[in-house]
């Protein structure tokens, strides 16, 4: 498990966005170099078919439920019958802790809904329905509390244990949380300052 870190404006979101192949990069940004997994270059529309990439802010529709979203989202991004969908989506709401809030309306600013965490959970098992081997997110943390933050992170690290690569960006992690990645690296000015493991960052950055 991978984070990325710098102050705002060295190019984390940047990264991502040119890892996973999306083109919102600012106007002028010159990109350069490849982009490769196991030793193969990634093609224009590659990253789709291994990787998911979940948002900085969730973009769910608020009248629906958690169930709802993910059996719409095995729909339109599987092959898989109606049996296998229940059954995914059954499996995804069981990993995530959503089970108990399945049923609940995803809500917004004028309705009641789902708090932040159940929210963001339910953001990375849209993703999930597809079971990619990849995994990118920004800022997962952002808007959360310290405890959800953590459980965010700890939901997270389960998953690379299970063989799932994620890389995300962090800003302003608890000591707990910065600990809990296998590899961080820090940006500035879209440049890498640091890459490797958490605990040797602070005797490098003397």
């Amino acid at each position: 498990m991978v984070a990325i870190m710098g102050p705002s404006g060295s190019g984390k979101t940047s990264l991502l966005n040119v890892i996973s192949q999306r083109t919102y990069l600012s106007k002028g940004c010159i990109v350069a170099g490849q982009v490769s997994i196991n030793e193969r270059t990634l093609d224009a529309g590659d990253f789709g078919k291994i990787g998911a990439f979940v948002q900085q802010d969730d973009v769910l529709v608020q009248t629906m439920t958690p169930e709802e979203l993910l059996t719409f989202a095995a729909r339109m991004k599987t092959n898989l019958d109606e049996k296998s969908i229940e059954a995914r989506v059954e499996k995804i709401l069981r990993r995530l802790g959503l089970l108990g809030c399945r049923n609940t309306m995803v809500g917004g600013l004028f309705r009641k809904g789902l708090s932040g965490g159940e929210r963001k959970r339910t953001s990375i098992g849209y993703e999930l329905i597809t079971e990619p081997s990849l995994m990118i997110l920004d800022e997962p943390t952002s808007g959360l509390d310290s405890h959800t933050s953590t459980k965010i992170i700890q939901l997270l690290r389960t998953e690379a244990y299970r063989g799932m690569t994620v890389v995300a960006t962090i800003h302003q992690p608890s000591s707990e949380i910065f600990l809990m990645f296998d590899r961080v690296i820090f940006l500035s000015e879209g440049f890498t300052i640091y890459n490797g493991p958490p605990e040797e960052a602070a005797p490098f950055m003397k």
